[in-house]
């Protein structure tokens, strides 16, 4: 059965999807961009900033589910320019341990939603 996970703490979509669905003990979020929740703006004009943001979604996403940066399995990272990789890289490290991080990709895409620079999306386990 297939559970969905949305919190007023992370984005609301701009689309017809969710942020998260929850299939037994599988969590798969919604790639997350640099939107601001509270105020409904983007972040703009710093990568480390907009990396920040959408990581900090990520994290209301995974707490609404009751789980932690630690349960992600798998990552996946769409990024607008490859040569940004290592200060996006820098930010995300923050959040993992990195003995157990989880698996990546990053991809250099030509636009993203609302053509930020920067989408991240997760896998976790329960």
């Amino acid at each position: 059965m297939k559970k969905i996970i949305n919190t007023p703490k992370a984005p609301a979509p701009i689309g017809p999807y969710n942020q998260a669905v929850l299939i037994k003990d599988t969590l798969y979020i919604s790639g997350q961009i640099p939107i601001d929740p509270t105020t409904g703006k983007l972040v703009e004009g710093d990568i480390k900033k907009e990396t920040k943001q959408s990581m900090e979604n990520l994290k209301a996403i995974l707490e609404e589910a009751g789980l932690t940066f630690d349960h992600v399995v798998k990552t996946s990272i769409f990024i607008k320019d490859m040569h940004q990789f290592s200060e996006i890289n820098e930010v995300y490290g923050t959040y993992f341990d990195a003995d157990t991080a989880p698996a990546r990709e990053t991809v250099e895409v030509a636009n993203l939603p609302k053509f930020v620079n920067v989408e991240i999306s997760m896998i976790a386990i329960k």
